[in-house]
């Protein structure tokens, strides 16, 4: 009987964690470290490993958190609309683990990233603006859900989430490797950035009724679907623009080859928007699991471009 009820647990613990959605963060940390080993021939494993157990403490204390405080939007959105992409992992409202114990996993995760950024910065000399990066995401992370900040009530929280898994873990990889940053850090971390924007954007989708019905005031529920289907197309087209750009900027070229197939997933998803297929609940998940391969896809074509 024991037995069971640790393996339930571990399970509950597991799926709330969202192992899958970690490559969102971890994909650009990984970007960083590369850019660091093609321009500055530095990558410290050790460095680079510690860094990337950051991110984790990081994501899961910022995972841990939404799930703590969406708690009534996550229960009405899952007895509304099932799916992978909204609702959350549902742990917590199946009794399996409580909101109380959810919460203190939320504040160890973010104690441990603030100590793993202390070795970094004081243990293996990663330099002084170390812990500010670190402090920013998990700042962000945290308060993205939590109360009385709220991030994502305050129409702002998607922007925050798009620098926390565009800009920054490829920032911080990058220099906790070289010790500065180098200026395609700032050209690559803009379009993974904006396609990060549209993922949190596009999940937004299948909790728009629980989150009107519930009163959070994210971006989608200001702005309403027809608008926010319009927002995810500029967000888009500009994206694409970013991608040129860091290629013009000095990129390396063959980013666009790799980077063209990429371009088409979002145009099928705004088609898809257009038409309003997002009413239709299979094809809307369809869109959410293209919208991360967007994501993934613009983070793997610049990492692949400078290996």
């Amino acid at each position: 009987m024991k037995t069971s009820i640790l393996i339930r647990k571990s399970a509950g613990w597991l799926k709330l964690s969202r192992p899958a959605f970690h490559s969102v963060g971890l994909f650009p940390f990984i970007l960083g470290t590369i850019l660091a080993w093609r321009t500055e021939r530095v990558c410290d494993a050790v460095t680079g490993a510690t860094g990337m157990l950051a991110v984790i403490a990081v994501m899961l204390s910022t995972y841990y958190a939404g799930e703590y405080s969406d708690y009534q939007e996550d229960a009405l959105s899952r007895s509304m609309y099932r799916s992978r992409f909204s609702g959350g992992s549902g742990v917590i409202q199946e009794g399996i683990i409580s909101r109380r114990d959810t919460l203190r996993a939320s504040i160890i995760a973010l104690v441990s990233a603030g100590c793993i950024g202390i070795i970094l910065q004081f243990g293996l000399d990663t330099g002084p603006y170390t812990i500010p990066l670190g402090i920013s995401g998990i700042a962000s992370g945290f308060f993205y859900s939590i109360r009385p900040v709220r991030l994502v009530a305050r129409g702002v929280g998607e922007i925050f989430i798009g620098f926390c898994y565009g800009w920054l873990p490829i920032a911080a990889a990058f220099y906790i490797q070289a010790g500065y940053l180098h200026p395609f850090v700032h050209w690559m971390g803009v379009p993974v950035g904006l396609t990060v924007f549209n993922v949190i954007l596009l999940n937004e989708f299948p909790d728009h009724p629980a989150d009107q019905a519930t009163g959070k005031r994210n971006i989608l529920v200001r702005l309403g679907i027809e608008r926010g289907i319009a927002l995810y197309a500029s967000v888009s087209v500009l994206s694409w623009g970013a991608a040129v750009c860091a290629i013009c900027a000095g990129v390396p070229a063959r980013a666009l080859y790799l980077y063209i197939p990429v371009m088409m997933l979002p145009a099928l998803i705004m088609v898809g928007l257009f038409m309003r297929k997002d009413t239709n609940r299979n094809t809307l998940e369809m869109l959410c699991g293209l919208n991360i391969a967007v994501n993934l896809g613009t983070t793997a074509s610049f990492a692949f471009a400078l290996i």
